[in-house]
């Protein structure tokens, strides 16, 4: 497969896939009980602020990386000539990193896959709407969600063995759009309710007093998270960038999508869980717990259960098929690496990657698949083994990671070419914004994202 088959054909294909990545479950299921955990208003302030000042910055960093070498994250590393030094490792672990993010990603895409085809059977049978399982049901049967998680697993992998322009920009183009405009008619639906007033005073009346010790950290992990940063997706996007493709402008619109989103989310969300009053802001099984039942008890609710999950269903897609296709290349181009630095990417060589990452993430999945049933009794603090690894995985190991590319992205790139890469003479605005930029990656982004992560280590144990 030649280089230039894995260009974007078109910003357009570029930003509907970085908006997959990015909106995902990350903001419609992730964010809303982050949101409530951490006391509503004030930590969507701390959170936007997070998403500007840390996000933003680092986003265009790992584009600017993954254009300058045209490589993934594993052999931007080794181009750059810091591959025999602990960067390495770092490069190494964000790859992992990526794929356990997958197997349990692909988990929580199977509850949605299963709502999706449950208010879709709804639809033809409508004696069925009052029979949609309730999320403990589903919770308790683990063989289920593998089933589940592997029928996932494999269309992701389907769309992947497409290739950038075949697979992950095309189907972009057609399925964004429509998920965009199904979360703008549920919106509409939730809004209409009684309980929306009190809901947006939750959301956008900041009480400050309610922020907690990790709230810092929980924040920063939820920006790298929702936008793919810390996990090579962006470098690996970066790669696919043409020359003309203006990066920070790139950035900004993906950053500024990402925040909108991810309020629109919980904008979604809270109305109907505030209405629902059984079910506590913080219980990461929020949106299954209370949208299904809402569904079932409105008029029209097979259709509306069945669009609002298939949007779902959608973002998860498409966030799957980023977070393989960034593991998939790293393999792929490791291979290359290893046989001759002049060779191409192989067709054959590009579907056993990613045959290997399908199969790799369906064992691993196995583990959070079964955290409600068989592996239930594995806790820690009252948080269960899938709790656990998101944990572990989005408030530790993702800004870690984060603070290395920081150092790598300084390091590994020239003064010269980071000007060229980030500046565009047309934009006074981006010349004025380089030194900022510069200063972020190398100091600010490195102190604020440590001082999260120690105040999130010291909140768990306290």
């Amino acid at each position: 497969m030649s280089f230039k088959s894995q260009l974007w054909k078109t910003r357009y294909g570029f930003y509907l896939a970085a908006i997959g990545s990015a909106l995902g479950l990350g903001n419609l299921w992730r964010f809303p009980f982050i949101v409530g955990e951490n006391g509503g208003g004030a930590f969507i302030l701390l959170y936007i602020f997070m998403s500007v000042l840390i996000g933003l910055p680092l986003l265009i960093g790992e584009l600017v990386l993954g254009r300058h070498t045209r490589k993934s994250t594993l052999a931007s590393v080794k181009l750059l000539k810091l591959y025999r030094s602990p960067y390495k490792w770092i490069a190494r672990l964000s790859v992992a990193v990526c794929l356990f993010i997958l197997s349990y990603f692909a988990v929580i895409s199977g509850w949605v896959l299963h709502y999706t085809v449950q208010f879709f059977v709804s639809i033809f049978q409508p004696s069925t709407l009052n029979q949609v399982s309730t999320f403990s049901v589903l919770m308790s049967k683990g063989w289920l969600q593998v089933a589940l998680t592997s029928v996932h697993l494999l269309f992701s992998l389907i769309i992947v063995l497409k290739g950038v322009q075949e697979g992950i920009e095309k189907w972009s183009t057609y399925l964004m759009p429509f998920l965009i405009l199904i979360v703008g008619i549920i919106l509409f639906q939730t809004l209409s309710l009684p309980s929306s007033k009190e809901a947006m005073k939750f959301l956008f009346y900041p009480d400050f007093s309610s922020l907690k010790l990790n709230s810092l950290g929980s924040a920063i992990g939820h920006v790298f998270f929702t936008l793919s940063v810390g996990l090579g997706t962006m470098i690996t996007f970066g790669s696919y960038m043409k020359e003309s493709d203006h990066i920070p402008t790139a950035g900004f619109r993906v950053a500024s999508l990402d925040i909108i989103l991810s309020l629109l989310g919980a904008m979604i969300v809270f109305p109907i869980a505030i209405l629902a009053t059984d079910v506590p802001l913080t219980d990461p099984g929020l949106l299954f717990e209370v949208l299904p039942k809402f569904f079932s008890r409105m008029t029209g609710g097979s259709y509306f259960g069945f669009l609002f999950f298939l949007c779902l269903y959608i973002a998860a897609l498409a966030a799957s098929i980023t977070l393989m296709e960034v593991v998939s290349t790293n393999l792929t181009q490791k291979k290359e690496d290893k046989k001759s630095a002049k060779s191409s990417l192989s067709f054959l060589n590009r579907h056993k990657s990613a045959i290997i990452v399908f199969v790799i993430a369906l064992l691993i999945s196995l583990f959070p698949s079964m955290s409600s049933s068989f592996l239930s009794s594995i806790t820690l603090n009252e948080k269960s083994l899938l709790q656990i690894i998101d944990m572990i995985l989005v408030e530790f190991l993702l800004p870690l990671i984060a603070i290395a590319f920081c150092f790598i992205i300084t390091k590994g790139i020239s003064e010269i070419d980071k000007e060229r890469l980030f500046v565009d003479q047309r934009k006074i605005e981006s010349q004025s914004l380089f030194p900022y930029w510069k200063f972020a990656i190398k100091y600010f982004i490195p102190v604020v994202v440590a001082t999260g992560i120690t105040l999130s280590a010291i909140g768990f144990f306290i």
